[in-house]
């Protein structure tokens, strides 16, 4: 979303009046600060328009902090009151999504999703992160607030392809349909385009660059199968994707640009320096610059409908 990190949201979670009869009284005011569901996250809105249609209420919303483009229509099913209980929800949510201490308030210079890669990671610390990771979900708060991401490079991913994320979401999720494959151009595709843009653009090929694009298809590979997938996604990958081939021959933009939300997490396990931090966090953003500008070509406008298709279950797996 936006020019701003979306990061202070709202769930439906106390709104339980889908399924009560409509009630004359609309639960939320005009100018009623809410807590409000978009994609997997909750974001802090403010209802601009309350209206009864066909017995149930809608009510259009400004998200706070992001360009009026996401503002929408939304039942009273995505919608809750900004109380301190529903705030702490929302908080929690956030912390089970990954999200950095320091972007809560959806105003951090820093917005989430960011990422970040080592220029010269070695399979086996990929796959000890990719698993340590997983690890660190599914485990105490101590275990979590015992890995620092202070380290981790701050990337703030462009607001066309923060919208990307949120479409890809509402695509897989909430309509039901699923990105074809395999995918052209693939993950491998894009990092040799990339490499090839890299070569003319500086006339040499950089062996650096080279490095941090075989370690992103390094952790795509291992990533992909652990923490890239939706629920309703799972049943395709075991189709597609035999023990001899590898993810980033078959999927595309849509998984590689889920990847960076992802790889913070991932690298707050690889010890990298300060200075190669730096030098990661110009030529990740770069890299990310390249998606933007190729975004019509490397990204599908819409997915197949999953129609006939086996995939049961909701929401993101960790």
């Amino acid at each position: 979303m936006g020019n701003s990190s979306k990061d202070d949201s709202a769930t439906d979670g106390d709104t339980s009046s889908g399924d009560a009869p409509p009630s004359k009284t609309s639960l939320y005011s005009e100018g009623e600060k809410v807590l409000a569901y978009h994609g997997p996250r909750i974001y802090e809105a403010k209802v601009q328009k309350a209206e009864l249609r066909k017995k149930e209420w809608k009510f259009f919303v400004h998200y706070l902090g992001w360009n009026k483009n996401w503002d929408e229509w939304v039942g009273a099913d995505r919608l809750m009151k900004h109380s301190e209980e529903n705030v702490l929800k929302q908080q929690a949510l956030d912390k089970k999504q990954g999200v950095d201490k320091n972007v809560k308030s959806g105003r951090s210079a820093h917005a989430r999703p960011k990422g970040s890669a080592d220029a010269k990671v070695e399979k086996e610390d990929i796959k000890t992160s990719v698993s340590k990771g997983k690890k660190r979900k599914n485990e105490s708060g101590a275990e979590k607030d015992g890995v620092s991401l202070e380290k981790a490079v701050k990337i703030q991913i462009p607001s066309t392809l923060k919208k990307q994320l949120v479409d890809d979401w509402e695509f897989v999720n909430q309509q039901e349909k699923l990105v074809k494959l395999p995918r052209s151009p693939t993950v491998d595709d894009i990092l040799t385009k990339y490499l090839d843009y890299r070569s003319k653009k500086e006339n040499t090929t950089s062996d650096s660059v080279a490095e941090i694009l075989r370690g992103i298809r390094c952790y795509f590979d291992k990533a992909l199968p652990v923490m890239l997938l939706y629920r309703k996604e799972r049943k395709q990958f075991h189709d597609v994707v035999q023990d001899d081939i590898s993810p980033s021959n078959i999927y595309g933009a849509e998984h590689l640009l889920r990847l960076f939300v992802k790889l913070p997490e991932l690298l707050a396990y690889v010890n990298i320096e300060e200075e190669t931090l730096t030098r990661l966090q110009q030529k990740l953003l770069d890299f990310l610059k390249f998606l933007q500008k190729n975004q019509s070509t490397f990204f599908l406008s819409t997915y197949d409908s999953t129609k006939g298709v086996e995939g049961k279950g909701k929401g993101k797996d960790d």
